[in-house]
């Protein structure tokens, strides 16, 4: 794989929150977000236009809280949510997902090192703190969703998670791309997780670049080694001149 190209004022430029822009921590509520990294996705966010999305796994009213006070397009729970550049807000309707969360719960109870993760349209069990317990996890939520077409399960880093089928970070770039102010513009993306994967199958046949984040196996023709690598590649495009329409001279936000 090779590094990833320069960015330029052209590109619609999508990123993934944990394992991307911030390390991944022991639960989801330990992440550190870097000094600097809301000045940084501020200014970008200028500079292309409007076109920058954050595309997780994370609900979008978490990612506004860690990234406050940014309000970025974003995806969330892989797709299920999505707010686009002017606001707007859809959100598919989830199957009934009790099943799946008395299954989640009662295994945590009987693994205190479980932790349980209740979304909008989603549930993660995450097993990051007993790692032994991963096979024991993915056959219990296989067993309770076995008869359920319309969920499926989704298997990231130390976390499984049960989630509307056919929804995925793929499927919601495209939904980006077909939108002002993304259309016409080079897909760029940068994940970490086997969950990012959908997301690099979309951007390349674009013509965009897709950039994997850490170690393994990957679609992606070009990685960045860490969250810190991502910041400093982001950080080039601050010495790039601005778009001929963008005037960003007398922007506070902009550090100095």
């Amino acid at each position: 794989m090779q590094t990833p190209p320069r960015l330029t004022p052209d590109a619609a430029l999508f990123l993934d929150f944990d394992g991307t822009l911030v390390g991944i921590a022991e639960t989801p509520e330990a992440i550190e977000v870097p000094q600097g990294l809301v000045a940084l996705l501020t200014d970008l966010h200028d500079w292309l236009g409007g076109a920058l999305a954050v595309v997780s796994g994370r609900q979008i009213d978490v990612l506004d809280r860690f990234l406050a006070p940014l309000r970025l397009p974003a995806a969330g729970e892989h797709g299920v949510q999505r707010r686009d550049a002017a606001g707007n807000m859809r959100e598919e309707t989830p199957p009934d997902l009790q099943a799946v969360l008395d299954v989640a719960n009662h295994l945590a109870g009987a693994h205190p090192d479980l932790l349980v993760e209740r979304k909008h349209a989603a549930v993660a069990l995450h097993y990051r703190r007993a790692p032994e317990l991963e096979e024991l996890c993915r056959l219990a939520l296989l067993g309770i969703i076995a008869k359920e077409p319309r969920l499926e399960l989704l298997h990231g880093k130390a976390v499984f998670e049960v989630k509307p089928a056919g929804i995925n970070k793929g499927v919601a770039i495209d939904a980006f791309m077909l939108e002002p102010p993304f259309v016409g513009r080079i897909p760029v993306f940068a994940g970490d997780d086997t969950t990012d994967e959908t997301g690099f199958a979309v951007v390349q046949p674009r013509g965009g670049v897709a950039i994997k984040v850490g170690s393994g196996p990957s679609l992606a023709q070009h990685r960045l080694e860490s969250p810190l690598a991502v910041f400093e590649w982001l950080a080039t495009a601050r010495s790039v001149p601005p778009a001929p329409d963008k005037n960003t001279k007398n922007d506070p936000r902009r550090d100095t």
